[in-house]
């Protein structure tokens, strides 16, 4: 079953990469040559010989380098677009990439009440007595509200970020409360 699964990831992976548009694709070749050593290596031999150029003699951009100045703005600028578009696009995959988690979580929730209150019938039907009936079965047995779910954590959310210090005490094992 996870080799299944790990094919069906890779599957979705392939799909995500075959689908880039040409401009994607571009982009994602730009930035990735631009996070190289080798990008930032051959700048620093650009910068070296340029500079070096120019203060030895054959001053064709003399000091304090506008051209030298004027060519890494426009690279920098193009650059930045480069890179922008890239995050945009790994996070509108990300985002999709969550919203598929989601989907499936939800139906794995729905699934496993749907066999607990199965599991609860035949315990019922064979007069087996469920041990530490402290609420928690009922509570599992209830459909899940996920909007009562993510108003309750924005609320908590919301007063941790408020609260001077929201972080646990170092060391301090943090418990689960029920």
């Amino acid at each position: 079953m996870a080799s299944a699964n790990i094919r069906l990831i890779g599957t979705l992976e392939r799909q995500a990469l075959h689908d880039r548009t040409a401009l994607d694709r571009l982009t994602d070749a730009i930035t990735s040559t631009a996070g190289s050593p080798i990008f930032v290596i051959a700048h620093a031999a650009w910068f070296t010989v340029w500079i070096g150029l120019n203060v030895t003699g054959h001053r064709f951009d003399p000091f304090p380098f506008n051209l030298l100045t004027l060519i890494v703005s426009l690279e920098a600028i193009f650059l930045t677009g480069f890179v922008l578009m890239t995050q945009n696009r790994m996070t509108r995959q990300a985002d999709r990439r969550a919203h598929l988690d989601l989907q499936v979580n939800m139906l794995a929730e729905q699934e496993l009440t749907t066999m607990l209150k199965m599991l609860t019938g035949i315990c019922q039907r064979l007069d087996v007595q469920v041990a530490a009936r402290d609420g928690r079965v009922e509570q599992l047995l209830a459909d899940t509200d996920i909007h009562k779910i993510a108003v309750a954590l924005d609320r908590e959310l919301a007063g941790a970020a408020t609260e001077p210090s929201s972080a646990p005490a170092p060391h301090t094992p943090l418990r689960r409360h029920s």
